[in-house]
């Protein structure tokens, strides 16, 4: 038997406790003060700690299930514009209360709304409307045939925390960057009357803010058409979001820069062959390239649409078809130029043994981070492939705006 443990209260009524066995910390509600001996032992692992429940969060917004998140001194009911429905609005407006909706800066600009921090805005709801209103605040689809949406109120001073997370749980999600929140009085018990999540805001968006730990779960031997010699390993991250790949080519030396590349994965250029971007050109052209040379490393990033999901990424085409370039697209849906986190590349090259690389890319920005991660970068490669007249405004874009050598 254990002595029973010290709890220190954080907010809301909710308590931690750190697991002898373990070192992880975990969040209680009240109730589990009153249970028998069993809970208030070590171990502690059939509770989620807040990785796991930051990812049950993320899963329940894309269902269009409301999640609670807990400040210092306040708690607020959180559902993601995109999938609230009517139903859903409705109860959460029996709770009483005023709810508002929080939208990036870059949305507030588009919409002639003020943001007055550079972090979020919170746009005041009218009584008289529906999850379509929402809806049409997130997403630009129709802001050509409906540009005035308002005068649209927001809120000024008063702690944003809760606004904030709530952003960067709809961006985890891979959802428009937009939610509704109702502040409420008792979060927990809120939580646990609907059988909702609920989770420490800061704590949340610390775990969002970081890497998550990377592990490698299989590799296997995959001759390809670029080079026989292959390998495909498969890296998971541990808060459940996409997995990553590396193919290796070969079997290059540790001690020596691998010719390698960063590439984001690009359904609609890898897979279909689209001509809006040079995406499977890069691809097939680096890995050619590898197999010619006998050694590399390809990492195939699961960040889909510079970050921003392949949802997003069509919406972003959508607006390209109204005449937006591709920054100025992102920058409509909410999102900046690149949601990307290049961190995750880093974490694979030292995992895989590799501390220095000959980057293969036309994007400055790739070098600056890899070094800043801890990956040298003895020479960038230059990789210009797959230039059409479908792709060119693209690539003019990014060569103007986001600094590509092209």
């Amino acid at each position: 038997m254990f002595a029973p443990p010290a709890f220190g209260k954080i907010c809301c009524n909710y308590f931690t406790r750190t697991c002898q066995m373990s070192g992880k910390c975990f969040i209680f509600p009240p109730a589990v003060l009153n249970l028998p001996g069993l809970l208030l032992q070590d171990p502690m692992s059939l509770l989620p700690n807040i990785v796991e429940l930051q990812a049950r969060a993320r899963a329940d917004l894309r269902m269009g299930v409301p999640i609670v998140l807990l400040g210092d001194e306040s708690a607020a009911l959180v559902a993601a514009a995109e999938t609230l429905g009517d139903e859903r609005l409705a109860d959460i407006r029996g709770l009483g209360g005023a709810p508002v909706l929080a939208i990036t800066p870059r949305r507030a600009e588009t919409l002639k709304a003020r943001a007055y921090s550079g972090h979020v805005a919170r746009v005041v709801l009218p009584a008289d409307v529906g999850s379509g209103w929402i809806q049409a605040v997130a997403d630009p689809a129709d802001d050509l045939k409906m540009p005035m949406k308002g005068p649209l109120q927001t809120l000024r001073g008063g702690d944003e925390t809760l606004a904030r997370a709530a952003i960067a749980f709809a961006k985890a999600a891979r959802l428009l960057p937009a939610a509704l929140l109702l502040e409420v009085g008792d979060g927990p018990a809120l939580a646990a009357r609907y059988g909702l999540t609920c989770l420490n805001a800061e704590a949340a968006r610390a775990v969002l803010d970081e890497t998550s730990p990377l592990s490698p779960v299989a590799d296997a031997r995959l001759p390809m058409e670029a080079a026989e010699a292959g390998r495909l390993h498969i890296f998971r991250p541990e808060d459940g979001a996409e997995e990553h790949f590396a193919i290796e080519i070969g079997n290059p030396p540790r001690d020596k820069p691998v010719l390698a590349r960063l590439h984001s994965a690009c359904f609609t250029g890898d897979v279909l062959g689209s001509l809006k971007c040079d995406c499977g050109p890069q691809l097939r052209a680096a890995l050619a390239q590898m197999g010619e040379q006998g050694a590399g490393v390809l990492l195939y990033l699961n960040q889909e649409g510079r970050g921003i999901g392949l949802a997003n990424k069509m919406r972003a085409y959508s607006l390209q078809d109204q005449g937006f370039d591709t920054v100025e697209a992102n920058h409509r849906l909410g999102f900046e130029d690149d949601e990307r986190d290049f961190r995750i590349g880093a974490e694979i090259l030292r995992e895989m043994g590799f501390s220095a690389v000959r980057l293969m890319t036309n994007n400055p920005a790739k070098v600056k981070r890899m070094e800043e991660h801890g990956i040298t970068v003895t020479e960038r490669v230059p990789l210009k492939v797959g230039h059409t007249r479908f792709n060119a405004h693209y690539l003019a874009t990014k060569k103007r705006k986001s600094g590509h050598l092209l």
